[in-house]
């Protein structure tokens, strides 16, 4: 018999934003293809009698090439076994889950797209910044910032320049400088709202927000860790005033409940 393959969205990081669907086939999994940026809370929820693999990428760390991860899960799926390709965020945004539906599809492998909720959306939202708002950005690009300072992404610096909306940044925390740089130099004024939000809707979410001009000094001084986005964008300016998740009481302390 032939399996099936689940290319699904595990969210930003947050176990109690993952989709119903998703815990479902999580639950019946026999092999989880296991994403780098899906959390550990999330992860522990695979069950014991499902076989994991680890497929993670990270810059300049990768465990398995694309194609054996396409392999993966077509030889999988072909030995009669449910498989969950786990991902972090969207299969759909930068997750690579389109050229892998592409090669299940000519391998003849049935499959189902599980969409899961974007950090894009989710982690300027747990940073109190809308990614639009009536009075501030009627738009929102999403943009690779993986190889920002490489001329081969075909990134447009001049139209994103002279863009009003919010533009959003992926996997570019590393290329901070080369971002502020190609924005103000292609016309972006110094003075537009820029915010990173490291590990965005985890306990440990830390997000510095400033401008364009004095980004990288606040981040370089709050020793930010990654995974972390990067927003730009006059909506950056609602931070201080929606700030509702670092803002909570009891927001990055540890509790100890002492008992018998």
């Amino acid at each position: 018999m032939t399996g099936r393959v689940y290319l699904v969205g595990a969210g930003p990081g947050d176990a109690r934003l993952l989709t119903l669907r998703a815990a479902e086939l999580l639950a019946s999994a026999d092999l989880v293809a296991l994403d780098a940026l899906v959390s550990g809370d999330i992860a522990a929820m695979i069950p014991k009698s499902a076989e994991v693999v680890y497929v993670g990428k990270r810059a300049a760390a990768h465990t398995l090439p694309q194609d054996r991860i396409n392999q993966l899960l077509i030889d999988s799926a072909r030995n009669g076994k449910r498989v969950v390709r786990l991902k972090g965020g969207d299969p759909f945004v930068f997750g690579r889950g389109g050229e892998e539906a592409e090669e299940l599809v000519a391998a003849g492998v049935p499959f189902e797209i599980v969409p899961g909720i974007s950090s894009a959306i989710a982690g300027p939202g747990y940073a109190g910044i809308p990614v639009t708002h009536r009075a501030y950005a009627t738009s929102v690009t999403l943009v690779t910032g993986h190889e920002a300072d490489s001329s081969s992404t075909g990134i447009q610096w001049a139209a994103l320049a002279q863009l009003d909306g919010t533009i959003v940044f992926m996997m570019g925390f590393a290329n901070l400088g080369a971002i502020v740089r190609n924005l103000t130099e292609h016309g972006m004024p110094p003075a537009r709202g820029c915010a990173v939000i490291a590990k965005a809707t985890r306990p440990d979410q830390r997000t510095v927000a400033g401008t364009l001009a004095d980004i990288e000094p606040r981040v370089a001084a709050a020793n930010l860790e990654t995974p972390a986005l990067i927003v730009v964008g006059d909506v950056v300016k609602l931070h201080d005033t929606i700030d509702w998740f670092e803002s909570r009481p009891l927001f990055g302390k540890r509790v100890i409940v002492t008992r018998a």
